[in-house]
């Protein structure tokens, strides 16, 4: 169950252990087609809630993209960058910290994948046809990470895991309802995988949003893969303005 830090440990604690809050799922308008806000103004949103850093993670051209299939392979990798770079530029002016990722689907099994970059996906125009297992070995051999967003999903009938090819498990996705998360916390405690929460944020309207705290700035994508498996960070979430930082109870 999730249950609430501050009921076990001291405030001061709490506030140390996520001094540096990421948004670690997150789509954009340029590049996301159920995207409803832009690049730069998500950058700007989270710099005002007070966050030190986004990953951008749209939707991989094998899913819900904006980029049309005609171009060169190159090209498309450069179009599918633009939500990534637009919240870069903005970053930069305001001193956000913004990271490169995807979310890789194959039918209802979405990766978010990070520690790898546009170089690499220039270089691999196979990618589209690799199966999920081969996919995820890849990534691994490039020094890529892995983590299973929302496994569970409500009107998902068949459900696949890979324990075996992911870092961790998204266990708490402000988009799905609690059933589901229940069910992806019961998933990574089964197999003893690493926790870790994202909002799946599409727009800056959205009312609640999740993360991951840590008690210092993370360098980049390698060093967020390196401490969510050391269990350096603790799950945040952030309903109707306020935030809690919460724990995972192993069962």
């Amino acid at each position: 169950m999730l249950r609430d830090l501050t009921l076990e440990t001291t405030l001061e604690s709490v506030t140390r252990m996520s001094q540096y809050k990421y948004e670690t799922h997150l789509h954009t308008s340029e590049t996301s087609r159920c995207g409803k806000s832009s690049g730069a103004e998500l950058a700007l949103h989270y710099k005002r809630l007070g966050y030190t850093g986004v990953f951008v993670t749209d939707h991989f051209l094998n899913g819900n993209t904006t980029v049309p299939e005609d171009p060169s392979w190159p090209d498309r990798v450069e179009m599918f960058c633009h939500g990534y770079r637009m919240a870069a530029q903005k970053g930069r002016e305001i001193g956000l910290d913004v990271h490169f990722g995807w979310e890789y689907g194959s039918g209802w099994v979405h990766l978010l994948t990070y520690g790898l970059d546009q170089d690499w996906l220039v270089a691999n125009p196979e990618v589209l046809s690799w199966d999920l297992l081969h996919y995820c070995d890849r990534v691994h051999g490039d020094g890529g990470s892995i983590v299973h967003a929302h496994p569970f999903r409500e009107g998902v009938d068949i459900v696949q895991v890979l324990p075996g090819h992911v870092d961790a498990v998204e266990v708490l996705n402000s988009g799905r309802d609690d059933e589901s998360n229940r069910h992806a916390l019961d998933y990574a405690n089964s197999f003893g995988l690493p926790k870790v929460a994202g909002s799946d944020i599409h727009s800056i309207e959205c009312k609640r949003l999740c993360g991951m705290g840590f008690s210092r700035r993370l360098r980049d994508a390698h060093d967020y893969a390196t401490a969510i498996k050391a269990g350096e960070g603790v799950i945040i979430e952030m309903p109707a303005g306020r935030t809690q930082e919460h724990e995972l109870e192993d069962e």
